[in-house]
């Protein structure tokens, strides 16, 4: 089926100022993001733009196909997504800038945004979801139990230093994590910034806690938000949510649906769908009712003993963890001098839960054979060393 690359074909012709913006813009901004425009596309603080046909062309002077193709995160599309933007009429000449990439191990958080200015003097705020780093992926568990994230205080902050109160429109966006730090920082910064925005998009993007929902100012960015997950979200399905949110068809299964590039388009308009199916809803049951059981302290406790160990086993990137073998990576928890007893009592406990969880759920919901028989459905395996 037909993507954002068939998009480029149909709409590349047509500027914004002859079709608006759409939904589907959104999506292909949200992508660009995860390009690494370190070096290519000005900082912020820097009062100049590159135009897409030049970053193109800059980036894929530094870096080859091999190398890009060689990188296990499946946001490495982007690199070929500009690229056939660049030769389009519609998007070859945006100008980009503003372009922040800050990996903090302290802080334990990774942000990245950009700038983007179309022809209709527009700007889209793009915030990156998380990248191939394990520091990226610990940001997106502390969202569990941490009131505000380091992303989230740093995506206020960019908005609130980079858009002028006199900016006629902007919209901001983001896929995964990046659609998170759109909401926030769309609902916590500056008022008169507030009144310029015209649209925030979430991709995917994973929800927030109760507490922030019942906030004056979340309900009144309510109306500007729009929110997609594919068929069978799990990312974007995670803690709460108010707005409604549109389901987009998706030719992947499972968890491969978090790709953007997989989302179907037709025409200028992503493919919507009524719901997400029913497997979908029973994870989001199963992760919610666990994190429930778990309190602040405990989630805490967990995360930091997960990502200490890997931390001890010197896995840095997501490709690191991806060309692991399964034996080598339970290994790490029998041999870290993190796992004493009261940490690995945590992950036993937590881990326990999310069995019991799990099976209670299956139990309380009548599932259709066809759908969910046995052979379908797989108990997480916890290694030897986890058991008593």
């Amino acid at each position: 089926m037909a993507n954002m690359m068939d998009y480029l074909l149909w709409r590349g012709d047509l500027l914004f100022e002859q079709a608006e913006f759409n939904e589907v813009d959104n999506l292909i901004f949200s992508e660009l993001v995860y390009v690494d425009f370190l070096d290519i596309v000005p900082a912020v603080g820097e009062e100049r733009a590159i135009s897409l046909k030049e970053a193109s062309a800059e980036f894929f002077k530094r870096h080859t196909e091999e190398e890009i193709l060689a990188k296990v995160s499946s946001t490495k599309v982007a690199a070929f997504l500009m690229r056939e933007m660049a030769k389009t009429k519609r998007f070859g000449d945006i100008s980009l800038s503003r372009y922040i990439d800050d990996i903090d191990q302290k802080e334990q958080s990774q942000f990245c945004a950009m700038t983007i200015r179309l022809d209709d003097g527009s700007i889209f705020v793009a915030f990156s979801g998380t990248d191939n780093t394990i520091v990226g992926w610990r940001e997106n568990f502390n969202m569990s139990f941490l009131e505000e994230t380091p992303g989230q205080l740093k995506a206020v902050e960019y908005l609130n230093r980079t858009i002028s109160p006199r900016q006629k429109k902007v919209r901001i966006g983001g896929h995964s994590k990046g659609g998170n730090l759109a909401v926030y920082a769309s609902v916590y910064c500056k008022e008169p910034i507030q009144k310029r925005i015209v649209g925030v998009y979430s991709n995917d993007g994973p929800g927030f806690t109760e507490e922030m929902m019942k906030q004056d100012v979340y309900q009144a960015m309510l109306p500007n938000i729009h929110t997609y997950i594919p068929e069978s979200s799990i990312v974007g399905m995670l803690l709460e949510r108010k707005e409604a949110y549109q389901v987009i068809k998706s030719s992947a299964s499972g968890r491969m649906q978090h790709d953007a590039m997989t989302w179907e388009v037709l025409g200028n308009s992503l493919v919507h769908l009524e719901t997400v199916t029913e497997q979908s809803v029973l994870i989001d049951k199963m992760l919610k009712a666990w994190i429930g059981k778990l309190d602040t302290e405990q989630r805490e406790e967990f995360v930091d003993t997960l990502f200490e160990i890997l931390e001890e086993g010197e896995i840095q990137t997501i490709d690191d963890l991806a060309n692991m073998k399964l034996k080598k990576f339970f290994e790490l928890f029998k041999l870290s001098s993190v796992l004493e007893h009261e940490n690995e009592e945590v992950l036993k406990k937590s881990l326990k839960l999310l069995l019991e969880e799990g099976n209670r759920i299956l139990k309380s919901e009548i599932i259709p054979e066809n759908k969910f028989s046995k052979k379908n459905i797989k108990k997480p395996k916890i290694g030897k060393n986890m058991k008593k």
